[in-house]
């Protein structure tokens, strides 16, 4: 397989280099190369490797965070990847729109392995997809559609959404709950494991555009509302919501990740910026990218560090953090 292998001759810093408090904040930038616009991206269990999607290019990326080099995996004839995660294999698991398919790329050997959507689903705008309890990959598609693949049997199966256009984010709870948000539809809603049907959540503001979603360690679901600029939280348990819009005149929240000490962390479009929730404390701290137009879409991490990619800049961005 064809590698480009492109070693950056720096990064840039913003941090002092003498010992940091426990507070702390180490922001540092990562250009990738240029054209791909990167879209979404994830970091290994061992920070070894960062992985990002080439939306632009057909791609997988991956950062060496050590050396700054990179490396570039094509996917396919017509590739447009959204979502990267890291599955419970230890491989890179991409959402590709272009192929309309599920992408698996071993971090090993690099090879890539695609199982397409059957053809009479047709093309569903394929988003991001998160792994349940029992080794099967959940995905989203915006015009409408939900899925489910099981790696072990290639069994593929599609439901369409009880509502139609929007399912994007998607989050697996520490219990096995598998929850998807939909952007057009404003709601978030639980899908039946074993049937595929999926229950609708109206979330409290109306019209609120439900984008990302992700589950804290107790199993409370968080939402980034792209048309209100809020975050909120829902609690299945006893089905109370809570709100809080981001600072700023029209904040554009766009996704949402928890990190290991149950801290939100948000982007920003309209700010520029990554914003960073304590859920204890009710008290925003925001992280202005040092380009305009960054554009960082969804966020992932590990303890001690959460990561972005700059898709308006060809940059992924970390921010290193004491864990807590």
């Amino acid at each position: 397989m064809n590698r480009i292998r492109i070693a950056l001759a720096a990064c840039a810093l913003v941090a002092c280099s003498a010992p940091a408090p426990a507070t702390a904040r180490q922001v540092q930038f990562y250009d990738v190369p240029s054209g791909g616009r990167p879209h979404d991206v994830a970091v290994t269990a061992d920070g070894e490797e960062v992985w990002w999607t080439v939306q632009r290019g057909g791609a997988h990326g991956i950062l060496d965070p050590d050396t700054g080099e990179t490396t570039i995996v094509p996917l396919g004839e017509g590739s447009a990847p959204h979502g990267v995660i890291v599955g419970p294999d230890g491989n890179a698991w991409i959402t590709d729109g272009g192929q309309n398919a599920i992408v698996r790329v071993d971090r090993e050997t690099r090879a890539v392995k695609v199982w397409p959507l059957p053809e009479e689903t047709g093309p569903i705008n394929m988003n991001t997809a998160t792994f349940d309890h029992r080794g099967r990959i959940w995905f989203t598609g915006q015009t409408g559609f939900y899925g489910r693949l099981d790696p072990a049997t290639d069994d593929m199966k599609v439901w369409a959404a009880p509502r139609g256009r929007g399912p994007y984010g998607i989050t697996t709870t520490p219990s096995g709950e598998v929850w998807y948000a939909s952007l057009a539809g404003s709601h978030i809603a639980k899908v039946d494991l074993n049937t595929g049907e999926a229950t609708i959540v109206e979330p409290p503001t109306p019209n609120q555009g439900a984008r990302r979603i992700w589950s804290d360690s107790r199993g409370r679901l968080w939402v980034s509302e792209w048309n209100s600029g809020n975050v909120s939280v829902h609690d299945p348990r006893d089905g109370s919501w809570r709100t809080w819009r981001l600072p700023g005149e029209a904040p554009k929240t766009y996704s949402v990740y928890v990190d290991e000490a149950d801290k939100i962390w948000l982007t920003d479009f309209a700010a520029n910026a990554i914003v960073r929730f304590d859920p204890v404390t009710e008290t925003f701290e925001s992280f202005p990218s040092d380009r305009s137009g960054a554009n960082v879409r969804q966020m992932l991490g590990r303890p001690g560090e959460v990561w972005g990619a700059e898709s308006g800049t060809d940059r992924l961005v970390v921010i290193r953090h004491a864990t807590e």
